[in-house]
């Protein structure tokens, strides 16, 4: 059985090419029983040969981002993918400089169908490190902060999550009293024990990429916007917004800012007031 955890990934912490990748942002995503092709033709994107290593792989996507207009950011971006064993067969792993864009939900839907896909992400400078996890066309677990999960069964990894390091207690809260622990190293850890492949720096660094231009996503229609803050005294504000609701909301302010503003002046003028009223 696999046991590794956060321990065992702390590397990470000492290779250039992990700084490189948590500098500029990356979505690192692992899709069993389909192949590199397969993958790169779900994503949509157009095949732009291969590329030696995590140093072709940059340079194809540097190569890309200089030919973009300045004036438009473009979020397409170049991913590399290539075949790798793990637990139940041959896996493809996915590496893309995106920004931790991620691929399409959609997409990992598809490509989840009989099988399972495992991704991690970070955004880049920004303090947003994601992960997910899809079976049979299904998102199961997602979460930034390993207490705050998402998905159709978010509570079904708290065991694992534990026993690679996670402060977490066995109801999958915060557990104030387990130490800390490097939670980027601990969601590889967590990778690794549901993909059964141990990626390292020599994996990504050295493997032949198929390599091809991801296009940027249309953006999708939003229902609704949430505030969740909690203040430096535990005092937390939580609200959500349907979309219905702010459009409501947007309508009736417009109207108010449209109707027309009546100045009346009732007030009697100086010379119209009573004596005692001027002073005199």
């Amino acid at each position: 059985m696999n046991s590794v955890t956060a321990h065992d990934c702390t590397w990470i912490r000492t290779s250039p090419l992990f700084r490189h990748m948590m500098a500029g942002g990356y979505t690192l995503t692992l899709i069993r029983g389909r192949t590199p092709r397969e993958v790169l033709r779900a994503m949509e994107a157009e095949p732009r040969g291969t590329g030696e290593g995590t140093a072709g792989l940059i340079e194809a996507n540097d190569a890309h981002r200089a030919e973009l207009d300045d004036d438009y950011w473009d979020e397409s971006y170049v991913a590399g993918a290539f075949s790798v064993t793990g637990e139940n067969g041959d896996w493809t792993l996915v590496l893309g400089f995106d920004g931790g864009l991620g691929i399409a939900a959609p997409c990992v839907e598809t490509l989840s169908r009989g099988g399972r896909v495992v991704a991690h992400s970070t955004n880049g400078g920004k303090p947003i490190h994601l992960f997910h996890w899809f079976e049979d066309g299904e998102l199961r677990t997602t979460f930034e902060v390993p207490s705050s999960r998402d998905g159709n069964s978010p509570d079904e990894l708290v065991p694992l999550l534990r026993e690679v390091g996670f402060p977490l207690t066995p109801e999958g809260e915060d557990d104030e009293n387990a130490p800390d622990v490097d939670r980027k190293a601990a969601v590889l850890a967590l990778t690794e024990r549901l993909t059964g492949v141990c990626v390292t720096e020599s994996l990504l660094r050295d493997a032949a990429y198929e390599l091809g231009l991801v296009p940027e996503q249309p953006a999708e229609a939003w229902t609704g916007v949430v505030i969740d803050i909690t203040d430096a005294h535990g005092e937390r504000l939580h609200r959500e917004w349907t979309y219905e609701e702010i459009a409501t909301a947007t309508d009736r302010a417009r109207a108010e800012a449209d109707t027309p503003v009546l100045i009346t002046d009732n007030e009697p003028s100086a010379m119209d007031r009573p004596e005692h009223e001027t002073g005199e």
